[in-house]
């Protein structure tokens, strides 16, 4: 669930299938929070919105690191938040892992859960689920979690833009 929140959130501004920043205002942020099972941030404000887009940039650095370079990445997160993974229940969550308490900072929630989730796929030398969509006009990052490693495109806009684009290219 966490690395499909890091690339929602870097996605909402890298990705090109809407030209506008898709997490603009509050009201997007509360939205993005709500979407992504953030349960105990708080109301969005302008100056936790600018934090959580400033997020968007080392992140999108995280994800498409190299093994060996997101694994130090990881390592310098969970250090700087001084992380102590324990499980925990709440809501309407079985137990899973929270790495800072649940009234820490959201950006750092957001750092400490991407690193987290991360660590698996580092361990598992999986790094290759992520990618850059491969639309040329699109700067996504893909998080593929098929059996067959199929994913191509960040979004659905930019596999029918790809799509219309072949066709185009064989009816001519």
């Amino acid at each position: 669930m966490n690395l499909r929140a890091a690339v929602a959130l870097v996605n909402s501004r890298f990705s090109s299938p809407q030209d506008s920043d898709r997490l603009a205002t509050t009201e997007a942020l509360d939205t993005f929070f709500e979407q992504q099972s953030y349960s105990f941030a708080p109301r969005a404000t302008p100056g936790l919105l600018a934090e959580v887009q400033a997020l968007r940039e080392p992140l999108r650095h995280l994800l498409t690191a190299g093994r060996d370079a997101a694994a130090q990445i990881v390592n310098q997160w969970l250090a700087e938040a001084g992380a102590l993974p324990q499980l925990v229940r709440h809501d309407a969550l079985d137990w899973h892992i929270h790495a800072v308490p649940t009234d820490a900072h959201v950006p750092v929630q957001i750092k400490v859960e991407t690193a987290m989730a991360l660590i698996d796929v580092i361990r598992a030398d999986e790094m290759s689920r992520l990618s850059l969509c491969e639309d040329e006009t699109c700067a996504g990052i893909v998080l593929d979690l098929s059996r067959n490693r199929s994913r191509r495109y960040c979004s659905t806009a930019c596999s029918n833009r790809a799509a219309v684009a072949a066709y185009r290219a064989r009816q001519a």
